[in-house]
């Protein structure tokens, strides 16, 4: 099954991912953090409102993962001084382990050749150890770690892990 990745444009594609982003967030995340988190971090960073000004203000990408007409998952991303920040990456639960994220790596590599950006660069919870085992078999490794208060009695205790992208020589 091909994978593709439709970017992300219109408001109703923005609805859609708001949609998907929920779902994922709450079936994932809640042997890591708790619920009232989830629903706070959702609102703040995965809403309609949220994606919306990340992509018209911010300079954030979003792309989903779509199969055969279905979005399965998505990506967002922002290029920061010659790197890109991958700020977003999950896959919906059924469609873990059939080899979309390594093809998801596979085009996120290929958008940092294309732009000439060296490094990808994200942050992850420091006790979600699935998918730091992840993104470790992918390449990435941790350069340090960093707790961010997010509001509302919150912080994200997180990993920041590179990924170093071989440019050719032009």
């Amino acid at each position: 099954m091909e994978l593709i990745f439709p970017k992300v444009e219109t408001e109703e594609e923005v609805s859609l991912l708001a949609q998907l982003a929920s779902g994922i967030w709450h079936e994932y995340f809640v042997s890591i953090i708790s619920n009232e988190q989830i629903e706070y971090m959702v609102e703040k960073f995965q809403s309609f409102h949220a994606i919306n000004d990340q992509i018209k203000q911010q300079g954030y990408e979003y792309y989903f993962m779509n199969v055969n007409g279905n979005n399965i998952g998505y990506l967002g991303m922002k290029e920061e001084e010659g790197k890109l920040f991958l700020s977003k990456f999950y896959i919906q639960k059924e469609h873990r382990g059939k080899g979309y994220a390594s093809q998801a790596m596979e085009f996120l590599v290929g958008l940092c050749k294309d732009r000439g950006l060296g490094i990808i660069w994200l942050t992850v919870n420091r006790y979600n150890d699935t998918t730091i085992a992840v993104y470790e078999k992918k390449g990435f490794r941790t350069v340090r770690t960093q707790v961010a208060d997010i509001g509302n009695g919150f912080v994200m205790d997180d990993n920041i892990m590179e990924k170093e992208i071989v440019l050719e020589k032009k």
